[in-house]
């Protein structure tokens, strides 16, 4: 497999900040800070629980550094400690919420390319996540705006990739008809070029 320059960015970049250099932790953290914080945000309601949280991410990315395989990608790995930071934080804030996975859909295949020309008008692809569920739209950020590959979702959710297939084609199902509904059959018509 060919790794990607950013893959050999951040593992050097990784090496560093094991080895105490500051200025290795500073691009680290400006580097990711902007895409985790719109992760989180996603996941919770306001702001300031997001920096919070955020706050928390950065602890345990520090404290777990060591943890990261060699070779591994990091961005993967951040998302998935971040997805646990704020799955504890719901735990422990609401010991009855349940976050249960959806049972298992029948796999379909998706072209990932069609599906991004798609969702181009960013303002209305935020409203319409705004209004689907946590699990659906945690998926569709991962994808779409994280730019994750279905295997890498697979590894921060914990899920088989199947299911992530799955979850990816019933988000951009409920994303549609919220836009259809709230914006009318135009939106309908492009964004679905069946």
């Amino acid at each position: 497999m060919l790794r990607r320059p950013d893959d050999i960015r951040d593992e050097l970049l990784v090496l560093r900040c094991l080895r105490r250099d500051l200025e290795a932790w500073d691009e680290l953290v400006r580097r990711y800070n902007d895409r985790l914080f719109y992760y989180v945000r996603r996941m919770v309601d306001q702001d300031e629980q997001a920096a919070h949280l955020l706050q928390e991410v950065w602890v345990r990315v520090l404290q777990s550094l060591r943890s990261l395989r060699q070779g591994s990608r990091l961005a993967p790995w951040l998302y998935s400690l971040t997805r646990h930071v704020v799955m504890s934080h719901y735990r422990e804030r609401y010991s009855t919420l349940e976050v249960a996975d959806h049972a298992e859909l029948e796999e379909r295949p998706t072209d990932e390319s069609a599906d991004a020309a798609r969702f181009e008008d960013a303002e209305l692809i935020h409203f319409g996540l705004s209004r689907i569920g946590w699990a659906e739209r945690e998926v569709l950020t991962l994808h779409f705006l994280d730019d994750l590959s279905v295997a890498e979702i697979a590894t921060v959710l914990g899920i088989p990739p199947g299911t992530v297939k799955s979850r990816l084609h019933r988000a951009k199902s409920e994303l549609r008809q919220v836009l259809i509904r709230e914006h009318g059959e135009s939106i309908g018509k492009e964004t679905h070029h069946a």
